[in-house]
């Protein structure tokens, strides 16, 4: 049976104290996100998979470390996603030139600027398509990255406006995401 959190509040301090139910919760919320980013920067499926696991085992051997006052954890789990991309892109280019040497050439043209490239645009386009308040809060959390209490304090509003404002974009982006995949 799996336990259902009500808000990401919640998730993120059960999944920052080693909650099993929460990391299942993170993981079916995020995977679908995770997996998405990392099959458009890998263009491979299994490789695919493999980085969306390294990055839900990196997260658990870490969740200690995750600091919901920092920023959401859908923001964290997308930076541990972009360094297993790096990485996995890094493992592809060291072993292409025994395999073959056309590989190097495609992986050494920088795919991860591209990558961050369309990235940014989507991210950007969809922050356009948000409402003027929750549009600042993401500009705030992401771009400048403000943590919830200093994104209240700088617009004026409560803390669990800013935070439904990011779960709700956060929502949304992801919902896109798995829309254009």
């Amino acid at each position: 049976m799996t336990t259902i959190l009500p808000d990401d509040g919640e998730l993120s301090d059960a999944f920052s104290a080693g909650s099993e139910a929460a990391l299942r919760a993170v993981y079916d919320r995020w995977s679908p996100l995770v997996h998405t980013l990392a099959l458009r920067a890998l263009r491979d499926p299994m490789a695919a998979e493999d980085v969306t696991q390294q990055v839900f085992v990196k997260a658990w051997r870490r969740c200690a470390s995750f600091d919901p006052e920092r920023g959401p954890l859908g923001a964290w789990l997308v930076g541990i996603t972009r360094n297993c991309i790096a990485d996995a892109l890094a493992e592809r280019a060291r072993q292409a030139p025994a395999a073959d040497p056309t590989i190097v050439e495609e992986t050494a043209v920088a795919p991860e600027p591209s990558f961050d490239l369309a990235e940014r645009a989507l991210v950007a386009g969809e922050l356009d398509r948000l409402d003027d308040e929750p549009r600042r809060v993401m500009r705030l959390a992401f771009y400048e990255d403000l943590s919830h209490r200093e994104i209240a304090e700088r617009l004026q509003i409560p803390l669990g406006t800013v935070k439904s404002h990011i779960h709700r974009s956060l929502a949304r982006l992801r919902t896109r995401l798995e829309v254009i995949e």
